[in-house]
């Protein structure tokens, strides 16, 4: 007895039904990468490479994985929410410290502590000059 025989259908024609929904990926490497990212530059955040730029780049990885989860292509939505979180938060802090350290060194004390060890001929005006400016923050507190 002989088995009948169907036509054999090409793997990629199309189903007479529509086409098929593409299979969401079973990994996220955006999500993955912006969670590493997030996480390294909430360490580094001291770090202007470490903080901003990482930081930076954690934001735009996690969005473009959120994205890519929301469209259903991908899982692990959860993953770049906190990789985006983590990096917004590391850019802020790094963004502060970058701030604060400006500021600092623009100030007028640290302009005076500048043009007093560049003047210094020994090591006692060195010390003194130390001395004037731990005095003139102080006194600014």
């Amino acid at each position: 007895m002989s088995m009948p025989h169907y036509p054999q259908q090409a793997a990629d024609s199309a189903s007479p039904y529509g086409s098929p929904e593409p299979a969401p990926a079973r990994s996220n490497p955006l999500a993955v990468t912006a969670l590493v990212l997030g996480i390294i530059a909430c360490l580094l955040f001291w770090t202007v490479a470490g903080g901003i730029v990482l930081g930076l780049l954690a934001v735009v990885f996690g969005i473009l994985g959120i994205r890519r989860a929301r469209g259903g292509r991908a899982p692990h939505r959860t993953m770049s929410i906190v990789g985006t979180v983590l990096g917004a938060l590391g850019l802020v802090a790094s963004a502060v410290i970058l701030i604060v350290g400006v500021s600092v060194l623009n100030s007028d004390e640290f302009q005076n502590f500048g043009d007093c060890m560049e003047h210094a001929n020994s090591q006692s005006e060195r010390d003194q000059c130390a001395k004037d400016f731990e005095q003139t923050v102080e006194d600014t507190n």
